[in-house]
């Protein structure tokens, strides 16, 4: 039998390891038998502590001692204990996507859908998994932060957040790592967030359409307690402004197909020659498209239309959607990466902003 030298009092808790045929203690796996921590310190001539940092991602951890415990390990088949392993790096291994909307948009909407494929794809390589967190504002978003604050999860990633949400004040002040999709209202400058410039987007949506020769073009707006549908509104109106075309036809959506559809309607009502529709998003275009033609109006040749976002259903579209492209699987990506910087360096900045450049899509309906 294996003889193995008690551990010595070197800082890494080292020791050297003698048995009779030069094998690491000359332990091995058995059937039925569950390799536990002590045996990994007894077989690699560490103590149990310096096993322990080494396996789950401790400190302190000089690369002789940590190579063998990898053998150790890899030579009795040990699985680390995952509660252990939390005590020792304070870390869950999962990571939350907040989304402060009614769980019945989440999964209509390809945006979600999008953003939910490449937060999880970044994860996966780091074998991290995935929560989701839906809350709107009063007792539900009081007891997610509840949650939040018990760090169940190492850091946040939010998503379709609102003016009055104040997420980017809440999460900061748990001290959560967090990262925002889209610019928050408050503590911009506070907490690191990735965007697309809607401002710009808006305006060019819009200069298609004057481009095409249209002068009386309407526009239907996102929610304006939202970054994104306030920005895309500005642009349209800087566009109109600089066009000499009027900017009063505007009528507030909320991101679906039936509020693209009232929208719309209330339009035609208002000013039943329009020529041109620019639209916040491809699901309220064609909400809007659906009335245009139960109007008896084509298009494009009677109303042209623009959208934005590009994420499936402009492509679906009859006629296909000229549209803007809103990256948002390269934004979610990026969000990721950047919370995970944050998880694996709590002195790497928070106030870091990553804008997407706009990019039109031209297809037939305008």
């Amino acid at each position: 039998m294996a003889r193995v030298s008690p551990p010595s009092d070197d800082p890494d808790g080292e020791a050297t390891s003698g048995s009779a045929n030069g094998t690491l203690g000359g332990t091995s796996k058995t059937a039925g038998h569950t390799p536990t921590l002590d045996e990994v310190a007894r077989v690699a001539g560490v103590s149990r502590a310096t096993a322990s940092r080494a396996i789950n991602g401790g400190n302190r951890v000089s690369p002789a001692a940590q190579s063998k415990v990898d053998a150790a390990v890899a030579s009795l088949g040990y699985v680390p204990n995952p509660a252990a392993r939390s005590l020792v790096t304070r870390r869950t291994d999962s990571v939350a996507l907040v989304v402060p909307e009614p769980d019945e948009r989440v999964f209509s909407d390809p945006f979600f859908l999008a953003t939910l494929r490449s937060v999880n794809r970044v994860l996966a390589t780091r074998d991290l998994q995935l929560v989701l967190l839906l809350a709107q504002p009063g007792e539900e978003e009081r007891r997610m932060l509840r949650y939040l604050g018990r760090h169940h999860i190492d850091g946040a990633i939010v998503v379709s957040h609102h003016r009055s949400d104040q997420l980017a004040d809440h999460l900061p002040a748990l001290g959560l790592p967090c990262v925002f999709v889209g610019r928050p209202w408050t503590s911009a400058d506070q907490v690191a967030y990735v965007d697309t410039d809607n401002l710009g987007g808006g305006r060019a949506a819009t200069e298609v359409l004057v481009e095409r020769g249209c002068r009386r073009i309407a526009n239907i707006a996102g929610p304006t307690d939202m970054a994104a549908g306030f920005d895309r509104l500005a642009g349209w109106r800087a566009a109109m402004r600089e066009a000499g075309l009027d900017d009063d036809l505007v009528e507030l959506g909320d991101f679906t197909e039936a509020g693209g559809a009232a929208a719309a309607a209330a339009l035609l009502e208002r000013c039943p020659e329009i020529d041109g529709l620019v639209v916040a998003s491809d699901l309220m275009a064609a909400g809007a498209m659906a009335v245009l033609d139960d109007a008896g109006l084509r298009v494009p040749e009677d109303v042209a239309v623009v959208g934005y976002d590009d994420l499936g259903v402009a492509a679906r579209s009859t006629p296909a959607l000229t549209t803007v492209r809103n990256p948002i699987g390269a934004m979610a990506e990026q969000a990721t990466r950047m919370l995970l910087e944050q998880i694996d360096d709590a002195h790497s900045p928070r106030g870091i902003r990553v804008i997407f450049p706009p990019a039109v899509v031209h297809r037939d309906s305008a």
